[in-house]
C-alpha cells in the first residue's frame, strides 16, 4: 500500500483509469455477474461510484466548508441493494461517466491538504472518529477488493488485461 499522502490519493484517483479501461467492454460484459450469485459488473461499479459520492457529500465536503460531517455507519445491505437498483436505470457509460466524475470530486477536495488536514480526526453523524487520510486508506483496499473480482471474472471471459 502506498505510503505518503500524495502516493495514497494518487493510488485512490487512479482507479478511475481503472473504469475507463473497463468501459471498452460491451454492455453485455457489464450486464453479466462477475460469478455465480454476485453482482454484474455494472453493479460493482455503481455501488463503488454511490459510496464516493455519499462519502464526499456527507463528510469531504462538509469538511471543506468547515461543516459538521453528516456521513453515519449506514445499513451496508440496504445502501448496497439500493446502488444495484440504480445501476438498472443508467448505462454503462452514464455509470462510467458518474464514477468517475465523483472520484474526482474527492480528489479535487483532498488534494493539496497539509498532513494536518489530512489526518486531522472530526466527529462523524454516530460521534465516531474520521479522517480523511483513514478513510482513503480504506477505500482503497475496498478498490483492491473488488479490482481482484473484476480480473478474475475478466478472466473466466478469456478477457486479457491491458
Amino acid at each position: 500500500m502506498a505510503k505518503t499522502t500524495d502516493e495514497m490519493i494518487e493510488e485512490f484517483k487512479s482507479f478511475t483509469s481503472y473504469v475507463r479501461e473497463l468501459d471498452s467492454l460491451s454492455e453485455q460484459v457489464w450486464n453479466t455477474p462477475i460469478a455465480e450469485g454476485k453482482w454484474t459488473l455494472k453493479d460493482v461499479i455503481t455501488h463503488m461510484m454511490l459510496w464516493d459520492q455519499y462519502f464526499y457529500e456527507e463528510a469531504i465536503y462538509k469538511i471543506k466548508q468547515d461543516e459538521s460531517l453528516t456521513v453515519k455507519h449506514l445499513n451496508f445491505d440496504e445502501f448496497n441493494a439500493n446502488s444495484v437498483e440504480y445501476s438498472k436505470t443508467k448505462s454503462k457509460k452514464t455509470i462510467v461517466e458518474e464514477f468517475v466524475e465523483k472520484r474526482m470530486n474527492i480528489i479535487n477536495a483532498i488534494t493539496g491538504l497539509d498532513e494536518e488536514e489530512y489526518t486531522r480526526e472530526y466527529k462523524d453523524g454516530d460521534k465516531k472518529k474520521f479522517s480523511i487520510k483513514k478513510y482513503v486508506r480504506a477505500f482503497i483496499s475496498h478498490d483492491k477488493h473488488h479490482k481482484k473480482q473484476i480480473e478474475a471474472f475478466k478472466k473466466t471471459l478469456r478477457i486479457a488485461n491491458n
